[in-house]
């Protein structure tokens, strides 16, 4: 038996530990720090911080045998390998890896190293080198923060003077601290957003169900950039020829890069990418590790117990695991804080939550984002992305209908939520908005 750690406290390291408790193999499984959501699933770690001085005590007691890296940052700090050394198996890139995230530089110059398509761009840091960039160009403007951003260094700016305020913010003003000092700007590139997730032992891999993400606020793709949300999965117009298309020139040639370049990765692969109205990929980014809130779509379709894929995984032996393709559908509508992306309240009660209220026969789930427990036991709002409310279905339909019938039995002050998710998968042609 195996004895999981999550690292991590979002509605995707809940995802995650929900999978992990139903396998096979699952000795217990731990959270540090993990939420209230997961309480009955796992056993909780209140950390401060999510590294190694705050980890390996857990790991060195409790006897952990596999730990699952949820955030970017931790892995962009190398906490994979410090854990690694320390005889613990690991689901998630080290340092050398992670740098597909957490330098947007190395990963675009990675991409034109191995002919993966991608938006033409200029490195540049100075506002002057930004403004003679962006100049050059016409709308959309993407300017992107070198580094790690909490998800929040990617600005698409409809007219010049938005793009070169953006770059200005960043580069002189110091919005993103170091992280924004080197700046991206590049072509924008027009099309539909997927985001294809593959699990990887560094030499096999499996690709899961392709998802859309909803990235803006407000419905109809208004307002500023959030963490995500909603997401839907699988995205019924990524057809096979498609799939086979990313598989290509998108996921294999990344794999095979980084084994060219001498560069260990076990975990996941994520590539978030535009499909261009020529029906091509390109990749708009790399993360690291699953997305939020992508993962809350994707890990409950999987038909593979997924102990034994992370385990088959981090043991290098991937190509072993049988592989069902799901057969079913999920939607995932994200309930934000009054406020969010900008500055919101907490400690609003949330209620609704019990069982009883919400949709049953096992096709819905809460997985909790940002949420804490008050001084009385009661489930309170604790960040801007507070719940996921999932839906699972036979059809796409009936899934979103699901997450939305649970979504509006779950309440707390100032409560928002998106009430288009999914809406783009049924859109066809010139509809699409490309």
């Amino acid at each position: 038996m195996i004895n999981f750690l999550v690292i991590g406290g979002g509605g995707r390291e809940h995802a995650l530990v929900h999978a992990l408790s139903k396998s096979e193999i699952a000795g217990s499984v731990h959270a540090a720090p993990g939420n209230p959501g997961m309480e009955k699933a796992a056993r909780l770690h209140p950390v401060n911080g999510l590294d190694a001085e705050s980890i390996l005590p857990i790991v060195k007691e409790h006897d952990i045998d596999l730990a699952v890296v949820g955030p970017e940052a931790p892995l962009a700090e190398g906490l994979a390998d410090v854990l690694r050394a320390e005889g613990v198996m690991v689901f998630g890139p080290g340092k050398a890896g992670a740098m597909l995230e957490a330098s947007k530089v190395h990963a675009k110059r990675f991409m034109d190293r191995h002919g993966i398509p991608t938006a033409p761009w200029d490195l540049c840091s100075t506002f002057e080198e930004a403004e003679a960039a962006i100049n050059k160009r016409s709308a959309p403007y993407i300017v992107k923060a070198d580094g790690l951003a909490a998800g929040k260094g990617v600005v698409v700016a409809k007219g010049a003077e938005e793009a070169l305020s953006a770059a200005r913010a960043m580069i002189e003003e110091g919005l993103f601290g170091e992280s924004g000092r080197r700046v991206i700007v590049e072509d924008g590139l027009l099309g539909q957003e997927l985001t294809v997730l593959a699990v990887t032992d560094g030499a096999s891999y499996r690709i899961l169900p392709p998802s859309q993400d909803h990235k803006r606020i407000f419905d109809g793709d208004e307002g500023p950039n959030t963490g995500g949300m909603g997401a839907y999965a699988p995205a019924p117009w990524a057809d096979p020829s498609l799939m086979e298309k990313i598989k290509n020139k998108i996921i294999e040639p990344t794999l095979a890069g980084l084994r060219a370049e001498n560069t260990p990765y076990c975990g996941v692969l994520y590539a978030g990418l535009m499909i261009g109205p020529d029906g091509e990929p390109r990749v708009i980014e790399y993360n690291v590790r699953f997305g939020d809130p992508e993962a809350q779509v994707v890990i409950p379709l999987l038909e593979t117990d997924f102990g034994r894929l992370l385990l088959a995984c981090c043991e290098g032996r991937l190509s072993e695991v049988p592989w069902t393709e799901p057969a079913r559908w999920a939607a995932n509508v994200v309930l934000a804080s009054k406020g969010y992306p900008g500055p919101f309240e907490k400690g609003k009660l949330i209620t609704g939550l019990d069982p009883e209220g919400l949709p049953g026969d096992g096709n819905f789930l809460v997985f909790h984002g940002g949420t804490a427990r008050d001084g009385y036991g009661n489930i309170v709002t604790a960040g801007g992305r507070v719940l996921s409310a999932v839906g699972l279905g036979d059809t796409l339909e009936e899934a979103i209908k699901t997450a939305y019938r649970g979504a509006s039995a779950i309440s707390f002050e100032g409560a928002h939520y998106r009430k288009d998710i999914g809406r783009k998968a049924f859109l066809k042609g010139s509809e699409q908005e490309w």
